[in-house]
Order: structure tokens, then sequence, then C-alpha cells
């Protein structure tokens, strides 16, 4: 799995132009979401087939500015607090958390500026908490 990091003109129809060119060719999105920013939006997708996606957008005029890999981190959610102790590990490993979101499972997906430090926090993480 990766992330599509996607532009999108801030008007209306423009997400829906994106889910049909990629729903017309049976992709997927697996989580994500879309966020304004002035003229335009700002959109971050997981997507098991990043490459063909982004063909495929092209098609229809619509920027794909990046495909990230991404840290797949599943949380325990009996236990309060533990989006804030996972961040401060990134922070504290001096790991700078650039985009987060969930996906279809509640898993957080994490984009980082050093994947394979962020990496080996996740890994730590999880022989610690079993997640």
């Amino acid at each position: 799995m990766q992330d599509i990091e996607i532009i999108l003109e801030n008007k209306p129809g423009a997400l829906a132009l994106m889910g049909e060119a990629l729903g017309k060719n049976k992709i997927s999105l697996e989580g994500g979401g879309v966020f304004q920013n002035g003229e335009i939006s700002i959109a971050h997708f997981l997507e098991a087939e990043a490459d063909r996606a982004k063909k495929e957008l092209a098609k229809v005029e619509i920027e794909v500015v990046k495909i990230n890999d991404v840290i797949i981190q599943k949380l325990r959610q009996d236990v309060p607090g533990q989006l804030g102790m996972f961040c401060r590990r990134m922070a504290e490993a001096n790991v700078n958390i650039l985009t987060q979101y969930r996906d279809h499972s509640n898993q957080l997906i994490v984009i980082v500026d050093d994947y394979q430090k962020g990496k080996k926090v996740s890994e730590e993480w999880i022989k610690e908490w079993g997640s």
C-alpha cells in the first residue's frame, strides 16, 4: 500500500471526477481524506495500485503530486492517548509526521520525512504494545 497525494481544484465536482475515474477502472481507495487549501484541495488516499491510479487520474487531468511510502500502525483503542504516545515516539526519534489519517480498518496511516527511522519506531512500538 502507498499513499497518493493529489491536487484537486477546489470546486464542485472535482472529487466526484476523481472517484468516478478510479471507480470505472476498478481502483479502490482504502482510506484518506481531502482538505481545502484556498483555490485547491489536497487529497491523500491509501492505494494498493498507486502507479495505476496516477495514470488513470492523469487521463482526466487530475494531478498526483507524489506517491508516498506509508507506515501502517494499529493503535490500541482500549488505551487512551495512544495517538499522542506514538507521535511522541516519532518526535523523540526526530521523525516529522507529514500526513496522518486512518484506513478502512481503523489503522493509523502515517507519512513521515524519514521513512526508515519512522519504520524503526513503528516496529519497536509493535514489540512493546503488540498492536
